[in-house]
Parts: structure tokens; C-alpha cells; sequence
């Protein structure tokens, strides 16, 4: 690089070297032209021929110094255009490197938003997979606590189970088993006072549950009675001769019952013509409507109605009609003397009604008068504001209206 003056010229560039060759080239002239010159002294003769070679050679001299100044132009174009290309190409660089800046701006939040997006989404996902993860131990927690519990029940059952089975195998438990079957029916069906239970009778026999009919029927007796040995016979039996035998024992053993109650329950003026028998089993109840007819004949015939747990209270629900009926019917004269005193009760309404009217209508008549009295002093109140002294004589009818104490 070359500075001459307020230019600068690049050795590398093509048209500074042609530029310095021709100036080379010139200077070279030059200096023949000085030496030629100071030759010709010596050889001015001679020189004559080379006079009009020099002169020719001025201008040729003159025609590259005519072309040094076109190239220095032509260099000073370039130069410039080189200049304001650069610039430009500044200037462009500079806007490339703004967007590429803001295009890496953009894409490092675009990035960030999407990493941000990404990891809250992820943790969401973990929350909802964690809740759920321990919504489901809880749950199966709960279940495994249910479990526990219903294997408590199970176990507590099967205990019962084999307590039922211990009881029902003996009579007594099993008798003391249907009474307590009957006392629960009894006590959900019907009121308190209308039943009782071990309720001895006049000959001396104990009747299970004793309800309390008004005549007719009268008191009608409950006694439970429960074939179990006779029924599980029959159950077990796996022969036709055994279910013949098993069927028979079963028919026997409610006869005997049916026979006892009717002796025992059935008394002429103090209990109802007619007796149940409660049988605490419905399986037994339906093999004695299905396989012996004839026995539930027998208890017709007898007057002993068997029951079963269902049938039974059907029964009570019948005879807790009966005994509202009955009440009803009893208490037929205090229900027509309390219409009585409800309609005097009406009477006395309306009469302290019409003193009332009466009393509002005074009152009425009161506020009327003290409304017009309130009107004529503010009126003379007025007249008292203005000094109309004179217009404040008495008038003839005053129309005042006193108070008085108003009528009870």
C-alpha cells in the first residue's frame, strides 16, 4: 500500500502496477532525454535527425502523461466505488448480524418458552402420576382395611353359624330361638299395649306371645314351634322310602304341636276361638304347604293357623287394623266432645272478632278527628306567622272532635 497525498494505492491492484511501469517508463525517458540533451552539444549536427526522434518521443511522453492522468482518474473511480462498496457491504453485514442477532434472540426465548412448557408439563405429568399413584394406595389401602374387616365378619359368622347350629340342635335353645324370632315381629308390628308375652292363663298354661283383640275374636295366643329334627330328615333323606318316612315324621310332629295348642290355647270366654302357631322357618312352612296339605287341613280343622316369619306380619298388620278400629271406636265420645268445645272454641273467635271491627272502627273515627284538629291549628298556626289577628275570631261550629278513651 502506497500513500501519495490524500491516495492510496494497493501494489496488488493490476492498474497501479501498469501505472508505475508507465511512470518507470517515463522517468526512464526522461532521463535519456537529459542525457540526450547534454550530448547534444557535442553532436548538435548529428543530433538533427534525432531532434525530430525526440520530438516525436515529447509526445509520445506527452500521450502517456495524458494516459497517466486518465489511469490516475480511472484509479480514482476505483477507489472510490471500491470505498462505497464496502461501505455497503458494512452496512449489510451490519443488518445480517441485527437479524441474525434477533433470530438467535428469538429462537434462544422460543427455546426457553419450549423447555419451560416442557418441564411444567413434565411436572405436571409427575403431580398427576404421583396423586395417582398414591390415590391408589389409599384406595387399595381402604380395600386391603375392607377386606380385613369382611374376613372379621366372615370369621365372626362362621362363629354364629356354628352357635345357630349349637342351638338349634337342642330343644330349649331352639324353642327360646323361635320366641325370640316372634318377640322381635310382634314388637315391630304392633303397639306396646296391645301384646304381651309368657303370659300364663287361666288353666295354668304359658302362651309365648298373647294379643290383646277386643271381643270379637277376643285375645288370640301365639305359640312358636319349630320340627327341626322331622325337617332335616327329610332334607337329608336320599331314598323315596326315606322321604316317605322323613315326610311322615315332619306331618307327625306338626300334628302333635297342632293338637297342643288347641288344647292348651283354646278357652271358651277368655281367648279367641282359634290359635297360631308360628313356625320360625319358611323353608319348613313351604315343605308343609307343598308335601302335606293335609296337615295345614288338620290345623284348620282345629282351629290353629300356622304362620310363617312373612305370613305372620301379614297377620299382625290385619290385626293392628282391627285394634285402631276398635280404638276408634272407643274413643268415638271424646273425639265428638272435642268437636264440641272446637266449635265454641270457633264461636268465641267470632265474637271477639266483631269487637275488634268495632274497636279498629273507633279508632278509625279517632284518627279522622284528630287529623282534622292537627289541620286547624296548623291553620291558625299560619295566621299567627302572618299577625292576621283578626282573622283569628272564633268561628260558630268549631267542629272540634274530642278524644276519648276508646271503648273496650
Amino acid at each position: 500500500m502506497i500513500q501519495i497525498g490524500g491516495m492510496s494505492f494497493d501494489l496488488s491492484d493490476p492498474v497501479v502496477i501498469a501505472a508505475l511501469c508507465g511512470a518507470a517508463l517515463l522517468l526512464l525517458i526522461v532521463l535519456l532525454l537529459i542525457f540526450s540533451l547534454r550530448a547534444a552539444d557535442r553532436s548538435a549536427r548529428a543530433a538533427e535527425p534525432l531532434a525530430g526522434q525526440v520530438h516525436q518521443l515529447a509526445q509520445v511522453v506527452q500521450g502517456l502523461s495524458n494516459g497517466q492522468a486518465q489511469l490516475s482518474g480511472g484509479l480514482d473511480s476505483v477507489s472510490k466505488s471500491q470505498a462505497m462498496t464496502l461501505q455497503a457491504m458494512e452496512v449489510r453485514m451490519a443488518e445480517v448480524q441485527h437479524q441474525m442477532s434477533e433470530r438467535l434472540h428469538e429462537s434462544a426465548m422460543k427455546t426457553a418458552r419450549s423447555m419451560s412448557d416442557l418441564q411444567e408439563r413434565m411436572n405436571d405429568t409427575l403431580h398427576g402420576s404421583s396423586e395417582k399413584t398414591t390415590k391408589s394406595l389409599t384406595q387399595l389401602q381402604e380395600r386391603l382395611a375392607t377386606i380385613d374387616k369382611a374376613q372379621t365378619n366372615i370369621e365372626k359368622l362362621s362363629g354364629d353359624v356354628l352357635s345357630l347350629q349349637d342351638i338349634l340342635s337342642n330343644k330349649q335353645t331352639r324353642g327360646a330361638f323361635g320366641e325370640i324370632q316372634l318377640n322381635d315381629i310382634v314388637s315391630k308390628a304392633l303397639p306396646a299395649d296391645s301384646y304381651s308375652f309368657q303370659t300364663t292363663l287361666s288353666n295354668n298354661k304359658r302362651a309365648d306371645c298373647l294379643i290383646k283383640l277386643p271381643n270379637p275374636p277376643g285375645p288370640i295366643v301365639i305359640d312358636a314351634k319349630f320340627p327341626l329334627e322331622a325337617y332335616e330328615a327329610l332334607v337329608s333323606a336320599e331314598t323315596k322310602e326315606a322321604q316317605a318316612r322323613a315326610l311322615t315324621a315332619l306331618g307327625q310332629a306338626v300334628r302333635v304341636h297342632i293338637k297342643k295348642i288347641a288344647e292348651s290355647y283354646l278357652i271358651e270366654g277368655e281367648t279367641a276361638d282359634g290359635a297360631l302357631m308360628f313356625m320360625p322357618s319358611e323353608a319348613v312352612y313351604a315343605e308343609l304347604h307343598a308335601k302335606l296339605p293335609n296337615i295345614i287341613r288338620e290345623g284348620f280343622a282345629a282351629r290353629v293357623w300356622i304362620v310363617s316369619p312373612t305370613t305372620c306380619m301379614a297377620t299382625l298388620n290385619t290385626m293392628r287394623a282391627i285394634l285402631k278400629d276398635a280404638r276408634m271406636r272407643e274413643q268415638t265420645g271424646e273425639i265428638r266432645k272435642a268437636l264440641k268445645q272446637l266449635h265454641r272454641d270457633v264461636e268465641i273467635i267470632g265474637e271477639k272478632a266483631g269487637k275488634l271491627e268495632t274497636h279498629l272502627r273507633q279508632a278509625g273515627d279517632d284518627v279522622a278527628g284528630v287529623i282534622t284538629a292537627a289541620t286547624r291549628a296548623g291553620k291558625r298556626a299560619d295566621r299567627l306567622d302572618n299577625f292576621d289577628f283578626e282573622e283569628l275570631a272564633p268561628e260558630a261550629d268549631t267542629n272540634v272532635v274530642p278524644l276519648g278513651k276508646v271503648q273496650e
